[in-house]
């Protein structure tokens, strides 16, 4: 197996993170996954032992808090190796109407989706220019790109991760450094479960035209691509729809 580095994922201990993190290992990726709490991380460094042995490092990290970003990576290649890629999978959601919405709320969805992302973004790039370069995958959704209803919040914070991408892309392309995002649609995560009820979901599923959700090993699959110099070394400041369709439908009548 080929050894590919270093690769740090945000929200790596539970849904599309770890998802992310079990097919970077079988792709040869070294890991440094951090999440806010220990109890998950070590859950996690338990399923991902057999897929490729003494290859994780798990680290507490609170995104949104520059310190805690920073402690948790000082001295996370020592011994382990070169970081050469960054999965910004960290987040939460919030599915608020407009009026609703606290500035508590709104700050928080930002200080966590988009300046956390930032965050870890420049402290991991800070690391990738001194070995050369290397690849960031930036998870932001389909509610960063349309009006969906009780996104007011999320959306935002999406849409700034969105528009994140395309500068970081354009400033670190001299540093060899690779920034992209994955924008998933629906996707069968325990913070998707929480946040839709049944209704939520029919309504969802109407409008996708595959009519189901992802689940997170498709959404991983794209961020092993992006992640990879071999087959995507040309591709920098791209934001991959992984919606079934979402993004690109107009009238969906339902037919039998």
């Amino acid at each position: 197996m080929t050894d590919r580095g270093v690769a740090i994922v945000t929200g790596g201990a539970s849904g599309i993170g770890l998802a992310i993190a079990r097919a970077l290992l079988a792709e040869g990726w070294k890991l440094v996954i951090a999440d806010l709490a220990q109890d998950r991380l070590d859950a996690a460094r338990i399923e991902l032992e057999p897929v490729r042995a003494n290859a994780t490092k798990c680290v507490v990290m609170d995104v949104a808090n520059e310190a805690s970003v920073i402690a948790a990576l000082d001295g996370c290649e020592d011994g382990f190796g070169p970081v050469r890629g960054l999965v910004n999978s960290a987040g939460i959601g919030a599915d608020v109407p407009f009026f609703e919405t606290s500035v508590e709320l709104f700050r928080k969805v930002l200080d966590i989706n988009l300046i956390g992302s930032f965050i870890v973004a420049r402290e991991a790039g800070k690391l990738m220019r001194a070995h050369g370069g290397g690849a960031i995958v930036n998870i932001t959704s389909i509610s960063g790109q349309r009006g969906n209803l009780g996104r007011s919040a999320y959306g935002a914070s999406k849409g700034g991760v969105i528009t994140l991408t395309q500068v970081m892309a354009c400033e670190l392309a001299p540093q060899n450094i690779r920034v992209n995002a994955i924008a998933p649609g629906p996707v069968e995560t325990p913070l998707v479960q929480a946040m839709q009820d049944q209704t939520m979901r029919a309504e969802w599923i109407r409008e996708v035209p595959q009519r189901r959700y992802a689940s997170p090993d498709e959404i991983a699959g794209a961020a092993v691509f992006l992640l990879d110099d071999t087959k995507a070394s040309f591709v920098t400041g791209h934001i991959l729809n992984v919606d079934g369709g979402f993004a690109a439908a107009g009238y969906l009548p339902v037919r039998s």
